[in-house]
């Protein structure tokens, strides 16, 4: 009779597993199960980091769009009291004396009014155009009436002050003169031009 010879620590591990198709069945669907609970938890996992991603995206527009906002606001500021020192100089040479007009320093007077027209113009500011145009409570702003025969009733008569845009948004408003009828009613005439702010809805 031979001798059975011992087995090996690997044979007896594999005598010891259960290979019975009931046994390999119930294996492959807890297989099954886990991998689609894999499935769905990385479904998860990636419709949350979607979101998150979103939400991120969504802040950083907002706090973009809240810095452009910032500082737009302070540009327009700063632009608006600059308009101030361009008033002067329009003023300085509207009302030059003809005799100093062609003098080296108001030469170098005009020059620095060019520099600041341009700094304006690059900035995205331009006139609002005023003197002959009828009367528009949303680019102007009427601070004297005009007895006048030879024009309509509520054309801008005179530019006091000019006004300007900076893109599409009025700045600051033209101060203007406007025509009125002689002798019509003061109150009467600015009422029905909307001079007042509750018919113009105010100045832009």
């Amino acid at each position: 009779m031979t001798q059975q010879r011992p087995r090996t620590r690997a044979e007896e591990r594999i005598a010891e597993l259960d290979t019975s198709p009931q046994k390999l069945s119930a294996e492959a669907d807890q297989l099954r199960q886990q991998l689609e609970q894999a499935q769905q938890e990385l479904a998860e996992t990636k419709t949350a980091w979607q979101r998150t991603a979103a939400d991120f995206q969504n802040y950083k527009r907002r706090t973009e769009q809240d810095r452009e906002a910032t500082l737009g606001l302070a540009n327009e500021s700063l632009l608006s009291k600059l308009l101030v020192i361009v008033d002067d100089f329009d003023r300085a040479i509207a009302n030059m004396p003809p005799e100093l007009q062609q003098m080296p320093w108001v030469e170098g007077i005009a020059a620095i009014d060019r520099k600041l027209d341009l700094l304006l113009a690059s900035e995205g500011l331009s006139p609002i155009e005023a003197v002959g145009k009828p009367f528009d409570p949303h680019e102007h702003e009427a601070v004297v009436q005009e007895e006048r025969s030879d024009v309509a009733e509520g054309t801008v008569t005179a530019e006091l002050q000019r006004g300007y845009r900076i893109r599409d948004r009025v700045l600051r408003p033209a101060m203007v003169a406007v025509a009125k009828r002689p002798g019509s009613d003061n109150e009467t005439s600015m009422n029905k031009h909307n001079f007042a702010d509750s018919d113009s809805g105010g100045i832009n």
